[in-house]
């Protein structure tokens, strides 16, 4: 066994948590255990969860709460509650993976790290045709991509632009990863961030405050994001202020975050 497990959030748009599956099945390597974290998705999404089911080779399992609006933290915590394994690699429904996605992130994690990745991006004029012909084996040189670089994987040159650092600066929560042990000892997710917002970065500096250091990779882990309008921003400066106090005061553990959901 891996001893990994995957965590995909989603909310609401089955169109792109299908193709985000369909290149999950594609893996070279496959995650023990595949977890949804669903902040409150209708029907129409558990619809395409339980086709997935049916399909995968490995344990799926559905975390939902209510929709009371945007609660990505919180649902992440009771999705990393819910896994059975070591390690977790955490990734969007709005992104479709490479097919060594998996297999990279497991050969690049170290103790003592949280992994982070990046992202190209899949422009608005190519959504169409994504989601009309359902691409998901995208290259660097597909059309519509943005960010192309980041598209290009030549895992024997990774280890020249792969970085470690006490840095909880650029995180991408849709492509980073980290032992469960290291989640649960900074007590996960803030739940109190609601809203969008800077949740990701608050909690890796929680974790660079423990000691665990950023591992940067590049060449490798790719994955491609499908572009979508921002969501309202109006509770990023609550984010922000709180994101300064844990920097500020050195701060590790959250009051209200994993240990309190249930």
């Amino acid at each position: 066994m891996n001893n990994c497990s995957l965590v995909i959030s989603t909310y609401n748009w089955p169109e792109a948590l299908d193709l985000c599956l369909k290149s999950v099945l594609l893996q070279t390597i496959m995650p023990d255990e595949i977890i949804i974290a669903d902040d409150g998705s209708d029907a129409r999404t558990k619809a395409v969860i339980e086709d997935f089911q049916r399909q995968s080779r490995v344990t799926v399992k559905h975390v939902w709460h209510e929709d009371t609006g945007f609660r990505l933290a919180q649902i992440r915590n009771k999705a990393v509650r819910n896994a059975q394994t070591d390690y977790i690699i955490q990734i969007d429904g709005d992104i479709i993976l490479n097919k060594h996605f998996i297999q990279d992130h497991l050969f690049v994690r170290e103790p003592g790290c949280f992994l982070r990745g990046t992202r190209a991006h899949i422009v608005e004029k190519q959504l169409k045709a994504l989601f009309s012909l359902k691409q998901v084996n995208l290259k660097f040189y597909s059309q519509g991509i943005k960010h192309r670089f980041n598209a290009i994987r030549i895992p024997f040159l990774s280890w020249i632009l792969t970085k470690k650092q006490l840095d909880p600066r650029r995180i991408k929560g849709c492509n980073l990863a980290f032992w469960k042990a290291d989640f649960v000892a900074v007590n996960g997710y803030n739940n109190d961030l609601v809203g969008w917002g800077h949740e990701d970065e608050e909690f890796t500096s929680r974790l660079v405050n423990y000691g665990v250091f950023k591992k940067s990779v590049k060449l490798r882990c790719v994955q491609f994001h499908i572009f979508h309008k921002l969501a309202s921003r109006a509770q990023e400066q609550v984010h922000e202020d709180e994101l300064e106090s844990v920097r500020k005061n050195n701060r590790i553990q959250v009051a209200n975050g994993y240990k309190e959901v249930n």
